[in-house]
C-alpha cells in the first residue's frame, strides 16, 4: 500500500481552500444518439438530486440521504430503540430521503456514546430494529445502520446539562471506557483504559456479529462509524494513538483497526448490498489526520470491498476550531471522489436545494447528506422537488400525500 503524502501545512483552513480552488472540470459527457438527444429535450432530464443511485445490486431512489445523527432517547438504557426512533425515522422516509441511515448504534454496552444510545450487541434487540427497518423500507427509503464504538467518547452525557461533554459518573449508569490509550478525550473526560489487542480482536468481532443482527433486522446497507473521534478515528490520528505495537505508530499500523473491522464487516454483508464507511477527512489539527490519509485509507477500503466513502470531519480533537460554513467539507469529498475514484457524501451546513443540486451537478459528490434541516423538516426532499420543478409524480411522494403537492409554490 502507499504511504500517504506528508501535509506540511496540517489540514485546517488552508488545505479546504486550496482543495476547493485546485478543484477541476467535472468529467467529459458521453455521446448520445440523435434519438435519445430528441427524447431529452422533449422531457428535461431530472435534477441530479433526484436521479437515482445503484451500490451493487441495492438502487436508492435519489440521492438525497440523512445522515447518522444521535438522538440520545433510548431511556431504559437498554440499547432497543423505541416508538420515538420509529416515527423520527418514518416520518423523514415518507418525506422523500433516498436512504435513513441510523444514529450511532453501539456494537457493545461499553461502546455507546451515551447511556442513551442505540445498540446491537445481542440478538434481543434485533426485533425492536426490525420494525423500523421495515417501515423505512415501505415509505420508499433504503433502511441503513450505522454501527459504532464510542471508546475513549463514551459514558457521556444524554441531555443532562450537568454531563454535556463529560463522563457520567457509574452511579448515574456510566462506565469505565476503553480507547486506544488511557488518555481522555478532554478534562472533563475520565481517562479510558488502553485496549489490548485481544480485546482490539473482539471489538472486530463484535463489529462482525452487529452487522450480522443488523441484516437480520432487515437493513438493506450498513455504515461502519469511522469519524468524529470515536474508537476507529482515535486509532488512526497520529494525535491520539501512541500505541508502540502494531495498531500504532506508522500509517499501516494506524490503519490496521479500521481495515479489519472493514473486512470483518464486508465478510458477513451480502454480496449485493453495500458496505459504507463515514471518515473524518481532517482533524483540523497540524500534524494529525488529513485528508492526503484519508486518501490513502479510501484506497485500501476501496480494495477490501467498501462502496462508498461518507465524508464528513472533525470530532477527534477537542478544542479545535473548525471554520464551519455553508459547504465547507465539500472540497474534502471531492478530493476523496477524484483521488480514490469511489462514490462519496458530502454533508454539513448544506441546507437550500440549489445549493444542494449544484454539488452534485459540478461532480462533487455523488449524494448530499441533509442533517439539521431535516431536523426542522422531515420533509426537506419534497420541498427540494417542488423548488427544483419537479411535478407531483416526479418527486418521491407517497402515493397516500400525492394530493398534498397541489397548491405548492416554486
Amino acid at each position: 500500500m502507499a504511504k500517504s503524502k506528508k501535509n506540511k501545512n496540517g489540514a485546517g483552513k488552508k488545505s479546504a481552500k486550496a482543495l476547493d480552488s485546485s478543484a477541476g472540470e467535472n468529467g467529459a459527457v458521453s455521446e448520445k444518439t440523435a434519438a435519445a438527444e430528441t427524447s431529452a429535450a422533449e422531457t428535461p432530464a431530472l435534477p441530479h438530486l433526484f436521479q437515482p443511485l445503484t451500490l451493487r445490486g441495492l438502487t436508492f431512489r435519489n440521492r438525497i440521504w440523512l445522515p447518522p445523527m444521535d438522538t440520545y432517547s433510548a431511556f431504559a438504557h437498554d440499547g432497543k430503540p423505541t416508538s420515538f426512533h420509529y416515527q423520527h425515522y418514518v416520518s423523514r422516509a415518507l418525506g422523500g430521503f433516498g436512504a435513513i441511515i441510523t444514529e450511532a448504534t453501539a456494537v457493545s454496552p461499553e461502546g455507546r456514546i451515551s447511556p442513551c444510545d442505540l445498540g446491537l450487541w445481542n440478538d434481543d434487540q434485533i426485533g425492536a430494529w426490525s420494525w423500523i427497518a421495515e417501515g423505512i423500507r415501505q415509505a420508499g427509503a433504503v433502511p441503513a445502520i450505522q454501527l459504532n464504538h464510542a471508546g475513549r467518547k463514551g459514558s457521556s452525557g444524554c441531555f443532562s446539562l450537568d454531563h454535556i461533554n463529560a463522563s457520567v459518573p457509574g452511579d448515574e449508569g456510566g462506565w469505565q471506557t476503553v480507547g486506544v490509550t488511557d488518555t481522555p478525550y478532554n478534562k472533563n473526560f475520565a481517562p479510558s483504559r488502553g485496549l489490548t489487542t485481544e480485546e482490539i480482536h473482539q471489538i472486530v468481532e463484535d463489529f462482525r456479529q452487529a452487522a450480522l443482527r443488523a441484516r437480520a433486522a432487515g437493513f438493506q446497507m450498513v455504515e461502519i462509524h469511522g469519524a468524529h473521534g470515536y474508537l476507529i478515528s482515535q486509532f488512526l490520528d497520529p494525535l491520539i494513538n501512541n500505541r508502540t505495537d502494531e495498531y500504532g505508530g506508522p500509517f499501516i499500523n494506524r490503519i490496521r483497526f479500521a481495515l479489519e473491522v472493514a473486512e470483518a464487516v464486508r465478510g458477513v454483508w451480502p454480496d449485493d448490498l453495500p458496505v459504507i464507511v463515514r471518515l473524518s477527512a481532517t482533524d483540523w489539527a497540524d500534524g494529525g489526520w488529513d485528508v492526503y490519509q484519508s486518501v490513502e485509507l479510501g484506497k485500501a477500503l476501496k480494495e477490501r470491498g467498501i462502496d462508498l466513502i461518507d465524508v464528513s470531519s472533525g470530532g477527534m480533537l477537542s478544542g479545535v476550531s473548525i471554520p464551519a460554513g455553508p459547504n465547507y467539507q465539500v472540497p474534502f469529498a471531492q478530493e476523496i471522489r477524484s483521488k480514490v475514484e469511489i462514490p462519496v457524501t458530502t454533508v454539513g451546513l448544506i441546507t437550500k436545494p440549489k445549493q444542494a443540486e449544484k454539488i452534485l451537478a459540478e461532480g462533487r459528490a455523488d449524494v448530499v447528506e441533509i442533517g439539521r434541516a431535516a431536523l426542522r423538516d422531515p420533509y426537506w426532499p419534497l420541498r427540494a422537488a417542488d423548488k427544483l420543478g419537479l411535478d407531483r409524480y416526479q418527486a418521491p411522494y407517497p402515493p397516500q400525500y400525492v394530493r398534498g403537492a397541489y397548491g405548492t409554490s416554486r
